[in-house]
Formats: C-alpha cells, structure tokens, sequence
C-alpha cells in the first residue's frame, strides 16, 4: 500500500465519501476532501491533522472555485494521484411531473460537476504522467428501474464519459474506472440526498410500487459502505484496474442478465442492423 499517494474526494461530508475520506485517513493517506461547507465536513470526519487532511469549502457548480480547490491541494500536498468523483444525488418519480429545472439541477452535479472536476485536474496528472481517476455511478445508469429515468441517464452520462476518458488519457498513463453500486446503507435514500416526486397521476402502476419498495428499503440495503471504501483503496493500487466496476451482488445480478438479453436481442435483428449499409458495404 503506498500510502505517500494524495486523494482528492467529492462530497464527502456524507455518504460514501465520507467513509472514504475516514479510511484514507486511518491508512496514512493524505487526502484533500470537498463539500458545501468546510466546517460539516470536518465534524463529520472528526480528524483535525493539517499535515494529511485539506477539507475544502467547494461549489462544484462553479469552475473557478474548483479551480482554486485543486490550487490549494496541490500547494498543500504538491501532487493529486487519485481523484474520486463521488458527489452526486438520487431522484426518483415520472419524467413528466419532475420539473425542468430540477431535471437541469441534477445533471449540473451528477454528469457537469465531475466532467469539470476532471478536466480541472487532468493538467495536474497529465504533468505527472500519472493518476488515477473514480467515477461513482450506479448500476442504474446500466440496469434502470421504473422512476428512476431522470437519475439513469445521469449515470449512464457518467459511465460514457468515463468509457471515452479512458481512451483519451491513457497515453499520460492516467487511469479511469467507474464504479456502479447496487444498494449500499449510505443514507442514499434519505431526504438529503434523494429527490422524490410523488406521483399524482392516475396509472404508473410500475413506478408507484418500485418506489415504495425503495424508500421502504431504506437503512436495509445489502451493501457494506465500509467494504467498498476498502475496496476503493485496494482498486487504487491495482496495475490494471477495470474500466466498470460493479459492487454489490444485485449489481452484479442486473447487470449480467442485462448483457444477455442484450446479446439476444442484437443476434436477433442482427439483420435488420446490418441492413441499412450501402449494399456494397455487405
């Protein structure tokens, strides 16, 4: 374990970020760690050590104050090996009764904020000629669930993203994974973090009865917000980490059920979708 490495963490002032950041710490790591508020985040932490923890007032909905955030990290630190891009938020309910602008608001944190983080810090580890960057999605943005569509296509934005990252800056020797949880007891479900539209409209049978299973499961989910911290730090020191990292049995279930049915159904209008070439293309 190299433990001289420095982090720069997302929302963590809760969460599975804030596990993270308490791990880092604990294993001697040095850790620059980001939220709305400077003063919550150290609480939260609970560790008081200038040498190893930088926490950072951060307004990821505006460049230059990440700009300045990744500024003071590397005055205090002089590098950034691993970032991890965990901040992000739930929502739930039918596309056409979320509002616009709540629509606009989660992609400015789920999908804008972590391209912006990014690229703020792809100099950095482009001047290092390494790094090592994580992407938290979400099996959802793979496998969706019925009044989730709003939240999906967030994740599957960031899965994207990352996919084509990984091809761009590989040959800085930069690496890129995105990790796509199933249900961990992070307080995911709960009102700081989840933005829930109640449907008012009669139907939606599908919805209605997904989300009340959801919000019922709350504080009961499967997965270990500890183990997956763990596993964030182990997957840091891999040579040859995955470009997708599914955690969670019920990831790993959706996920692999998708791939099949998706293999079935490509094989079965396989020639319909090579059809609409030129016929000198065949």
């Amino acid at each position: 374990m190299d433990s001289s490495k420095v982090w720069y963490v997302t929302g963590a002032s809760q969460g599975l970020g804030l596990n993270l950041v308490k791990k880092l710490l604990h294993s001697g790591y040095r850790v620059a760690a980001t939220s709305r508020n400077a003063q919550t985040l150290k609480d939260a932490v609970g560790v008081i050590d200038t040498d190893r923890f930088l926490p950072l007032a951060v307004d990821l909905g505006n460049l230059d104050c990440i700009e300045e955030s990744i500024r003071q990290t590397i005055t205090a630190f002089g590098r950034i090996d691993v970032l991890v891009n965990n901040a992000g938020y739930g929502m739930a309910g039918t596309v056409e009764e979320i509002v616009e602008r709540d629509i606009r608001n989660i992609f400015d944190v789920n999908v804008l904020a972590i391209i912006n983080v990014t690229r703020s810090i792809l100099p950095v580890m482009r001047k290092q000629k390494a790094g090592f960057i994580i992407n938290m999605g979400s099996v959802a943005g793979f496998v969706g669930a019925p009044g989730w569509s709003v939240y999906s296509a967030t994740k599957a934005a960031v899965a994207a993203f990352s996919e084509v990252l990984a091809l761009d800056v590989k040959e800085f020797g930069i690496k890129v994974t995105v990790v796509e949880p199933s249900g961990f007891r992070t307080g995911f479900l709960t009102k700081d973090s989840l933005a829930f539209t109640e449907s008012k409209i009669d139907g939606y049978r599908a919805v209605k009865d997904t989300q009340d299973r959801y919000l019922a499961a709350n504080g009961k989910q499967p997965g270990d917000p500890d183990k997956a911290a763990e596993i964030l730090i182990q997957l840091s020191e891999n040579q040859q980490p995955p470009l997708h990292l599914y955690l969670g049995r019920d990831a790993y279930k959706r996920a692999s059920e998708k791939l099949t049915a998706m293999a079935d159904e490509l094989e079965t209008w396989k020639a319909i979708t090579i059809g609409a070439d030129f016929p000198d293309q065949n």
